[in-house]
């Protein structure tokens, strides 16, 4: 019989905090009185975390298995890997950091109870450092802008979603996913909540200033033309404004005769229109590049280990698995 919840939780390098979300997380799903299931996903980690998934897999043979993916590849990659293997008929994706506390879970299963199919979360008081605020808030500023996508708190991975969206995505096979962008664009009822934050209970932040750089590419070029549509009309006006200043220079040169002086302007306005060549070279490539690792059609993770119940197999032909015996 499938479970009525599940919670998919991805797992890099967090053995100093897994003690204390495995005693707050098991006790807050036993007070919902409803029957769930807990999927890790161990992306990779090079520390403990498999040995202590191991442990709380025996531990709660009845609702917990884990996956463990061969190498990293990316949280969201990692929460697709359990999607095709969720049974629950509502699925909520919980970080590992206890940032977002194990009791919030309660919430957002009202969300869905009350008929949202896609449930969002807003960070009431967020525990992060400034500059992580300040890139989250200007990350959401450009995403908007550039999408349909509407998403007030991106970095907040406690979401749920309906088994009908769940399906619709695990049906996608984008390589590079964000997977509340692509579950938001199936949802018919989606709804944002307030949840509680809290700082990190162990361990260090994995997304580097650079990672949310590359999260917000994949967002603007995985879910929007606007960025190619923005460089070309910029082309065309550029075009068109260098035309009427060759026109303005040939009439001065023949009123007023050659002339030495400007050559520096020439070369600053020829270093800009280089600069923008570059800028839209760099954003066509973001388009080659996802459409070159899309065509390559190589498994999204491999699978190198599965823990607890093997009821649950593979979808598809995106990922490679060995099942442990």
């Amino acid at each position: 019989m499938s479970p009525e919840i599940s919670i998919v939780i991805p797992v890099y390098n967090e053995e100093a905090g897994l003690p204390l979300l495995f005693a707050r997380l098991y006790p807050a799903l036993d007070a919902l009185q409803r029957s769930y299931e807990v999927i890790f996903v161990d992306d990779g980690s090079r520390d403990r975390s498999i040995e202590l998934l191991r442990e709380t897999v025996e531990q709660h043979p009845t609702n917990a298995r884990a996956m463990i993916l061969a190498h990293n590849v990316g949280q969201h990659l990692a929460i697709l890997a359990a999607f095709e293997r969720a049974r629950g008929t509502y699925v909520i994706t919980l970080d590992a950091d206890l940032q977002n506390p194990p009791e919030e879970i309660g919430a957002v299963v009202r969300a869905l109870d009350e008929g949202a199919d896609y449930v969002g979360t807003i960070r009431t008081i967020r525990e992060d450092v400034w500059w992580r605020r300040t890139a989250s808030r200007w990350v959401n500023r450009v995403r908007e802008r550039t999408t349909k996508i509407r998403i007030t708190d991106q970095g907040c991975m406690l979401r749920g979603y309906d088994r009908r969206i769940v399906e619709a995505v695990n049906h996608c096979g984008e390589v590079t996913p964000f997977v509340p962008a692509l579950a938001y664009t199936f949802a018919r009822r989606p709804v944002e909540i307030p949840v509680k934050h809290a700082e990190r209970a162990a361990g260090e932040s994995k997304y580097s200033m650079f990672q949310l750089m590359r999260l917000n590419f994949d967002l603007m070029t995985g879910y929007s033309l606007l960025p190619l549509q923005i460089f070309s009309v910029s082309g065309i006006l550029i075009a068109f404004l260098s035309l009427l200043f060759v026109v303005y220079l040939a009439v001065r040169r023949l009123l007023v005769g050659p002339e030495a002086a400007g050559v520096f302007t020439l070369f600053g306005i020829a270093f800009f229109l280089l600069g923008c060549v570059l800028f839209g070279l760099g954003i066509v490539g973001e388009y080659v590049g996802r459409i070159f690792e899309q065509v390559r059609s190589r498994p999204r993770y491999v699978v190198a280990e599965f823990l607890g119940d093997q009821r649950s197999v593979p979808r598809g032909d995106r990922a490679a698995t060995r099942v442990a015996p």
